[in-house]
């Protein structure tokens, strides 16, 4: 099943649709979605290695206006269903604590969340929860977005058959660290 699913994915990355669906999970991703862009850029640029930074181009700009979205969501609903909730479990003073002690270390919380397997979608909410500078969350979006999707394009570009090869050999391996990394990060999410 994995295999044909890994061979259903190559599939995919060289439609004429891939971009855009590519674009949609990116943007997504960044406000709401658990599946990193990853996923689908990975095997894009392994299928096209030609096109590798239009992939990551596109993966970055779509990642960063869905960053905007995740923004929008912390600053716009937070008044109207955070504060309550958190007023009505007693944690209403804790709010401002934390916004402060957030905003100190702003730049790298949105810079590495941006580069890591951390959900970024945590971030971007956060960001606009606690009233970032939106100059300061868009300039670090772009770069944490654009040299983890550049970086990534650019490894596979230079190494690509022989990480493809690896890939189509030790394909359950590769899953079982993909899920291994994902759960972590959502672990830190959760503990931390």
């Amino acid at each position: 099943m994995l295999r044909s699913l890994y061979d259903w994915t190559i599939r995919q990355a060289t439609s004429r649709y891939a971009l855009w669906v590519l674009a949609a999970v990116a943007f997504i991703e960044s406000s709401v979605f658990p599946i990193p862009p990853d996923v689908l850029m990975i095997p894009m640029i392994l299928a096209t290695p030609r096109r590798a930074w239009l992939i990551a181009g596109v993966a970055t700009v779509s990642s960063v206006l869905g960053g905007l979205l995740g923004y929008a969501i912390g600053a716009l609903l937070f008044d109207s269903l955070g504060q309550p909730i958190l007023a009505a479990l007693g944690k209403g003073d804790a709010v401002a604590e934390f916004n402060t002690r957030f905003n100190d270390f702003g730049f790298w919380a949105v810079l590495t969340a941006g580069m890591t397997p951390f959900p970024y979608k945590v971030i971007t909410i956060m960001s606009g929860w606690t009233g970032m500078p939106l100059a300061t969350f868009l300039v670090t979006s772009i770069l944490a977005r654009g040299l983890r999707f550049f970086i990534v394009a650019a490894l596979l570009w230079k190494f690509g058959t022989p990480i493809r090869d690896f890939i189509e050999k030790r394909l359950g391996l590769v899953f079982v660290l993909f899920v291994v990394i994902l759960i972590g990060g959502f672990f830190l999410v959760k503990y931390i």
